[in-house]
């Protein structure tokens, strides 16, 4: 079928309307439509990404940062961190499956522990273990042909220096430390992605009760009292329609666009509305609050020469620590890059080596907790983005990057990594206390773009969560939420896989209340 009918839209009622074809809506909307006699539409903001090789070309995810495909978010004034960091939101089917390094991370046992302690009943690790096993995509550990020769020094010399076990698979038992290749949504053979897209809606686009809508922005919630019954959208040439949802309306838009659909609607906090004229149909406080991420900071040497070219998408290896021997898992990351990693360093005046590698030191459990927030009724206008990186009473998170920066030392000390590194670009040798340590880590922190937490899961007696552990927005009738939004904390590992397994726990639930619905 040819492409462009694909994605034609014939009507404007469905019995699901899907806001967003990202990793979430992708499976939620391939799901629901194994059932013929269910309708469903999908609207997302950006193009196809079929035959478009610069997005399921795995290791071309680099040029997509800040391009066309990019929503590209600013934040807020960050006094103890990086007021640079742009937060990347991708624009195109699949979302940021289609945009990101697509590392495959199932969420430990103790992340899923502290969902079911902020009110998530019937998430723990062995009931969500069946939707990891549903997952369509191609999960593999890094090919062997990928492996770079640097990285594979990188595991070695980690290992040697630190004691922490190889794994050969990261995703084959829990784990609290441990160092190895990971594992990748992809298929070897031709660096093409298995995105949420590629796995979950390409096999499908000739099923007659699917219908993407592409390059259609969704302007709010249409409700009828407090029951979602459908989404005003404007498409691409400019019209605006309103999409009806008979059954429910299913948010997926993401941390960042999910809260922002929401205050547009009118639904968040009152007084927040209010002061920006926004009618208020329902007063949700927590929409926009606990806003969460994985800030990392860098550590940059210079390599003699150049690096081996074969890589799966250049940071192809990482380690974990654990610090804390009561920590329930890993509380400190890093991803290896096989490229000199300088955008934030050279603002401060570093330069950029000719040939280089990357240690990144990640907080896994961040203690800093941002919000997001409208500036303007118009909504053109981005939200503003205040993740108050680096603001935990306890410095916990500046504490665990100085830590970092010190490892990463130690592990390129070590043979055989010592071998291929000259000097050390940034911080430098010279910075050496704890002080200078911890502002440098601050000023040149960046993210890898795992926004959470804006819309999320709680128990009926918590006044800021924004759904119930069926993932219905709390107070009103007819709309579920299911993305990263949700998560109440932040997973310990690269996030992607959490979202894939809500968006199938979602699609799960959808149907089964469904059928309740029809039974009752």
């Amino acid at each position: 079928m040819p492409a462009s009918t694909r994605f034609d839209h014939h009507d404007t009622v469905y019995d699901y309307v899907i806001v967003g074809g990202g990793t979430a809506g992708s499976v939620i909307a391939s799901r629901l439509t194994e059932d013929p006699a269910v309708r469903v539409a999908v609207i997302e903001g950006g193009p196809s990404d079929v035959d478009r090789p610069e997005v399921l070309t795995l290791r071309r995810w680099l040029g997509l940062l800040g391009g066309e495909l990019d929503y590209d978010y600013p934040t807020t004034e960050q006094p103890r961190g990086n007021s640079h960091i742009r937060h990347s939101r991708a624009r195109v089917l699949g979302g940021c499956s289609s945009h990101n390094t697509l590392i495959s991370f199932k969420p430990l046992p103790s992340d899923w522990a502290e969902w079911v302690a902020a009110g998530a009943d019937g998430w723990d690790a062995q009931a969500m273990e069946p939707y990891f096993t549903k997952l369509r995509n191609n999960i593999v550990p890094v090919d062997e042909k990928d492996r770079n020769a640097i990285a594979r020094d990188f595991v070695d010399a980690a290992q040697q220096a630190l004691g922490v076990p190889r794994v050969e698979g990261f995703n084959a038992r829990p784990f609290h430390e441990g160092v190895g290749f990971f594992d990748l949504a992809y298929h070897p053979e031709d660096n093409k992605r298995s995105s949420a897209s590629v796995a979950y809606l390409h096999p499908f686009l000739d099923r007659p009760n699917l219908h993407i809508m592409l390059e259609t922005w969704a302007g709010r919630l249409e409700m009828d009292g407090n029951r979602a019954t459908g989404v005003r959208v404007r498409t691409k040439d400019g019209e605006e329609l309103l999409i009806e949802a008979t059954r429910e309306v299913v948010v997926c838009a993401g941390a960042v666009d999910t809260p922002r659909l929401l205050l547009h609607s009118g639904i968040g906090p009152k007084e927040d509305l209010s002061e920006l004229g926004i009618p208020v149909v329902h007063d949700l406080p927590g929409v926009g609050e606990n806003l969460l991420d994985h800030p990392e900071s860098v550590i940059v040497w210079e390599t003699d020469g150049p690096i081996p070219e074969n890589s799966a998408m250049d940071s192809d290896a990482g380690l974990f620590v654990r610090r804390d021997p009561a920590s329930p898992g890993p509380d400190l990351m890093f991803h290896f890059y096989q490229i000199p990693f300088t955008d934030n360093p050279e603002r401060l005046g570093y330069l950029k080596p000719e040939h280089g590698v990357s240690m990144t030191p990640n907080i896994p459990k961040p203690r800093s907790r941002g919000r997001l927030y409208l500036t303007s009724a118009d909504p053109s206008v981005k939200p503003a983005l205040d993740f108050r990186y680096f603001t935990d009473p306890e410095d916990y998170d500046a504490r665990t990057l100085v830590d970092g920066i010190r490892i990463a030392r130690e592990i390129a000390r070590t043979q055989p990594l010592a071998g291929w590194l000259g000097r050390e670009v940034c911080p430098g040798p010279e910075v050496t206390s704890d002080e200078e340590l911890s502002e440098y880590a601050r000023k040149v922190a960046h993210t890898v773009y795992h926004p959470a937490g804006t819309c999320r899961i709680g128990a009926a007696d918590d006044e800021l969560a924004v759904v119930d552990p069926r993932l219905r927005i709390r107070g009103l009738e007819g709309v579920r939420i299911a993305d990263a939004s949700v998560f109440p904390t932040i997973p310990s590992v690269n996030p992607m896989i959490g979202v894939l397994m809500v968006g199938e726990k979602a699609a799960e639930m959808i149907a089964a209340d469904q059928q309740d619905g029809d039974a009752a």
